[in-house]
């Protein structure tokens, strides 16, 4: 690829962009060598930011031993002050709202990751909805692990919650090849009734109902009861959890229509670098089929790799359409208006990319294209960062998005993941446009009958059908998507409220899990793989 550092930026919410991230935190040179010694414990006077390179790595408890790439941590013997103060500094430097942080002193605050959650900004977008809804941190080495390969522990079931307070209900979205949840028998619409003898409906032991739903580590049992899809009994399961890597592409399949072959995929994340391969498979099959539309099933990608998602737009709508168009230029904060502060590169436009990467079995070999300029998406609030720029992306280019679903997340934005001191930050740092210089989908990409060529994209508002498998030509967005592009019209039927409800969260007393807005940010800008957090409130 034209630049190899593109690799690693993740969009999801800068969506991983939506997720616009990057693996990486910007600090690769420094080494405790390099470092100087650490100082008396460092001071706060309002308004005044040290150099970050002044605190990074001076860590409370310094890491031993080697990343998963095998290079030392840099940690040397510092405090939490010393985090702290690199966590203020870092963000005033980087945060696409530096200027709408409350600078607060770094000692009234407990651990840094309690510091971290203040350094955003508390405005509001124009629907009144939070500004940043993507501030997060997690565990180096659970961070890693999951964007190297896209394993985590858990059983390979996707739960989505329809209803998170009593009376609640929780069913399966989807599920991964041979995992506990398969091998269980569980497939998509399938109820969970029971947790471990809670009783998920109305139960009070939201402890017991989300250390089963979510386990935290490798090779925990739990009982589960469940009523699988069209059943009227129910069955008692017992799962085993594991590390369970995902599938990126599932259900890959051709429809021979009266009016032409339709290929659909269901595409579930960009957050591993296995999912180029998937990709490229698919649409060689696709070529190879002659395919005269194309139906890409986001509905439950919440982002991933940037440069995977440019290179599902190239192989959408093929070199004619892209070759020296912009797929998405990438702004930052007035302090950094050509060079990146993360990586020292020259913020240049990124292209289509219309090659493999070295994560390829044919590294620099030119990707498949199906050459359509048309392409069905199928969303939800689930369908974020690096989706939602590949469609931005299309339309900068004049290629034609139907969307079918629900509106999007809403995550024009981006971030490097900076590791310090073994945890991973995950601040926002840029916003994503196109080629027509149009980033400002804060609020979502809303399928509607008119398109304003902005955050209104010509398409159907579909509920998540969970009465059907996805790849069904009868599930309710697919069998809308067919028969769109026949009529030019959409069903009679609209989405049910409480499955948007679903996803624009719950925050009650009692409630299982806080928000779904919440659970589909962190299940994708994490890598989650098939479950949600823990997130009581």
């Amino acid at each position: 690829m034209k630049n190899e550092g593109l690799k690693l930026k993740l969009l999801t919410l800068a969506a991983s962009g939506l997720l616009l991230t990057a693996c990486g935190g910007g600090s690769d040179s420094d080494s405790s060598d390099s470092q100087p010694p650490v100082s008396e414990a460092p001071t706060w006077t309002a308004g005044v930011f040290e150099d970050e390179d002044n605190f990074k790595d001076r860590c409370e408890s310094p890491r031993s031993g080697n990343d998963i790439d095998g290079n030392p941590w840099p940690d040397v013997a510092g405090s939490h002050l010393h985090e702290k103060h690199w966590l203020r500094s870092w963000s005033n430097n980087t945060y696409l709202w530096y200027d709408e942080i409350q600078d607060q002193n770094p000692a009234n605050f407990g651990v840094p990751t309690d510091y971290f959650e203040v350094l955003k900004t508390e405005e509001l977008t124009s629907s009144g909805a939070d500004k940043d809804n993507f501030h997060f941190s997690q565990d180096t080495d659970a961070y890693q692990q999951r964007a190297s390969s896209g394993a985590s522990s858990g059983y390979g079931a996707r739960f989505f919650l329809i209803q998170a307070a009593p009376p609640r209900k929780i069913v399966i979205a989807y599920t991964e090849p041979s995992s506990p949840a398969t091998n269980a028998g569980l497939t998509r619409g399938a109820e969970i009734l029971e947790v471990d003898g809670v009783d998920v409906v109305n139960g009070n032991d939201v402890n017991t109902l989300n250390d089963g739903l979510f386990p935290s580590n490798d090779g925990e049992t739990h009982e589960f009861v469940v009523r699988d899809l069209g059943a009227s009994s129910t069955r008692t399961i017992t799962m085993t959890s594991t590390t369970v890597t995902s599938d990126p592409v599932q259900n890959e399949q051709v429809f021979d229509t009266a009016s032409g072959k339709v290929g659909y995929m269901q595409f579930n994340t960009f957050g591993t670098r296995t999912a180029e391969q998937e990709l490229i498979n698919a649409f060689v099959d696709f070529s190879n089929e002659g395919v005269q539309d194309l139906v890409v099933d986001l509905r439950y990608n919440g982002g991933g790799f940037l440069f995977i998602s440019s290179q599902l737009a190239y192989m959408v709508a093929g070199q004619a359409q892209t070759q020296g168009r912009i797929y998405e230029e990438s702004v930052w904060n007035d302090k950094h208006p050509n060079v990146s502060p993360v990586t020292g590169e020259s913020l240049d436009p990124i292209p289509f990319f219309s090659t493999t990467s070295d994560e390829a079995t044919a590294p620099g070999g030119t990707l498949p294209s199906v050459n359509l300029n048309r392409v069905f998406v199928l969303s939800t609030g689930g369908t974020c960062s690096a989706s939602e720029a590949f469609i931005n992306g299309l339309r900068g280019i004049d290629v034609e998005v139907v969307l079918i679903g629900g509106t999007t997340c809403g995550k024009p934005y981006g971030f490097f993941p900076t590791d310090n001191c073994g945890t991973t930050y995950f601040t926002i740092q840029f916003r994503g446009e196109n080629e027509k210089g149009f980033g400002q989908y804060a609020d979502g990409f809303v399928p509607s009958t008119t398109d304003n060529g902005q955050d209104f994209v010509k398409g159907c508002t579909v509920a998540d059908d969970f009465e059907h498998l996805l790849g069904d030509p009868n599930e309710a967005m697919l069998a809308a998507a067919l028969d769109y592009r026949v009529s030019g019209s959409c069903p009679t039927t609209t989405e049910k409220p409480a499955q948007r409800n679903a996803y624009k969260g719950f925050v009650k007393d009692g409630s299982l899990l806080k928000s779904q807005r919440v659970q589909e940010r962190l299940f994708l800008e994490q890598n989650r793989i098939m479950t949600t957090p823990k997130e009581l409130k």
